[in-house]
């Protein structure tokens, strides 16, 4: 188009297709127009609207730079303001640092990581116990740890298998250097193995992804939310363990089988095994490594083992994951050697647009918050007849908005509206206690049905490793379908048969309470 024709127009977003350019800028057109005609709460969806589009083209153009100028723009028309993005950053800062310095921590116990991984992987040989272990693993250390951390471990280990396979099928030694980013070099005789191979690690990866979710929701540290729910209803690490384990438990045996199930009949994009080329040549790399494996070598494998036990136990015992993570960086690169400052540097590389990417994200949260655009449900949700109601239908509404907006923000909608009720009387402790489970189930369930919903999601899409095994937006929401369904599914009958009768059976006890109140009451009045 002539638009895009001039010098300018050409370096608008780069090289992305001209017809994504010319989207981005109808919907910065269209934006003002609609904040100026039929007001902010129209225009705020359709900024959401707007900003999923740029995280679904993620593969087309970051999501940074078209999402960053929506953000500005909203920030620009008063959506919102510098002071509720603030608000939104200072938050949400656990996260923040938790990118910045984990992330790059989990780079200095990569040869660790991908050194155990490797022999996983050399020796489980069956698909379906190997995407288990993942699955399996992911889940028990998102428990313990965090999704988002958890991720970049398994995106560090299948980008260490990728650019192996990569290297060799370009015709080149284990020893050379090499860029697996692009296919220029690859032999057309290994295009086939290739592709299967991305298929393999796209499965593992998505596996591993809902792996995180299962473990992160039945434990205070899983995800950030939990946290936030533990201290609003004055919950300890086990007593939020044991409210949540009717739900989660049924939760995370359903998904495992469907894992199983997904590898067994090979929908959705599963079932993919690792070519026999492939898999002869992590072989051969694993015993290049160990025959050329030096002392020192091997001393650097135990300290980076060593420094991964300490983050665990860090973890568990409630220091900050961000300050955690920067120990995990002096501790590594002081005991490896790692001292020279372009060498630290390539930790960050990964962790940093993606920041900044959040940052952007945490504007769209300030135009939700502020024009508050999901207070229709939240009014709906309250205004049900009993307490059993307001509580599945708490789940219900959790699930469909995690899956287009971001749980941290939609549990923290929601946990103040039900503290609030609470304190004015509306609601008994008990129902409190009840509608607590069912919001962290349900922003931490439902929500694997987009990335937009949980950060670890997100992170995976817009990581390096996306692009290399052809991960998209959209075929990330048709792997994540039927685990969204089937977890779903168990999830709303956990609440619907566990929660419901006991909410039933409280609400009842309280209407009796408050009858006799009323008539004692009365009868005092009455002398």
């Amino acid at each position: 188009m002539a638009v895009f024709a001039s010098p300018a127009g050409r370096n608008f977003l780069g090289n992305s297709a001209e017809w994504y350019k010319m989207t981005i800028l109808a919907f910065l057109i269209l934006n003002p127009i609609l904040f100026y005609t039929v007001g902010p709460y129209v225009a705020g969806w359709a900024l959401i609207i707007e900003f999923i589009f740029t995280l679904a083209m993620a593969l087309k153009c970051y999501p940074l730079q078209p999402g960053g100028l929506l953000a500005i723009e909203a920030v620009a028309l008063g959506m919102t303001s510098t002071s509720t993005v603030v608000h939104e950053i200072e938050s949400n800062l656990e996260v923040i640092m938790l990118l910045v310095f984990m992330v790059a921590g989990i780079y200095f116990l990569k040869s660790m990581l991908l050194f155990v991984f490797t022999k996983i992987l050399v020796n489980v040989r069956n698909k379906i116990v190997l995407s288990l272990i993942f699955s399996i693993m992911a889940a028990v250390l998102s428990a313990f740890l965090d999704a988002l951390t958890v991720t970049a471990v398994v995106i560090a280990i299948s980008v260490g298998f990728y650019s192996i396979y990569h290297k060799v099928a370009s015709g080149k030694s284990f020893s050379d250097g090499h860029d697996h980013s692009t296919d220029g070099e690859i032999d057309k005789l290994n295009e086939t193995d290739l592709e299967q191979f991305r298929a393999f690690l796209r499965s593992l990866m998505m596996h591993a992804a809902v792996g995180t979710a299962l473990g992160g929701v039945m434990t205070l540290v899983g995800e950030p939310q939990n946290i936030l729910i533990a201290s609003r209803a004055g919950w300890e690490f086990d007593e939020f363990f044991f409210r949540m384990l009717p739900v989660t438990l049924p939760v995370l045996g359903a998904g495992l089988l469907t894992c199983a199930v997904l590898e067994m009949t090979g929908i959705f994009g599963y079932g993919a095994r690792i070519p026999a080329k492939v898999l002869d040549i992590i072989v051969d790399y694993d015993k290049y490594e160990s025959d050329r494996r030096t002392s020192r070598d091997k001393a650097a494998l135990v300290v980076q083992g060593l420094v991964a036990i300490w983050l665990v136990v860090a973890l568990i015992i409630h220091i900050s994951p961000g300050l955690v993570g920067l120990s995990v960086i002096v501790l590594a690169s002081a005991l490896i050697g790692i001292t020279e400052e372009h060498q630290i540097g390539h930790a960050f590389e990964e962790a940093l647009p993606f920041t900044a990417l959040l940052v952007v994200f945490f504007s769209i949260v300030g135009v939700i918050s502020d024009n508050a655009l999901f207070k229709p449900v939240t009014d709906f949700v309250l205004s049900l007849p009993t307490a059993s109601e307001q509580i599945t239908a708490l789940f219900v509404a959790n699930g469909v908005l995690s899956a287009i907006s971001d749980n941290v923000f939609v549990a923290t909608v929601y946990v103040t509206e039900t503290t609030k009720a609470l304190a004015d009387g509306v609601i008994t402790r008990d129902t409190y206690d009840l509608m607590a489970v069912a919001i962290n189930t349900g922003t931490n369930i439902p929500s694997v049905a987009t990335p937009n919903g949980q950060a670890a999601f997100l992170f995976l899409l817009t990581s390096a490793l996306a692009p290399l095994i052809r991960l998209s937006y959209m075929k990330m929401v048709v792997m994540a379908l039927p685990y969204t369904i089937v977890m779903s599914i168990v999830g709303f009958i956990g609440v619907y048969s566990f929660l419901q009768p006991m909410t039933d059976t409280m609400y009842e006890q309280h209407l009796i309470e408050h009858h006799s109140a009323t008539i004692s009451d009365t009868g005092n009045s009455g002398h």
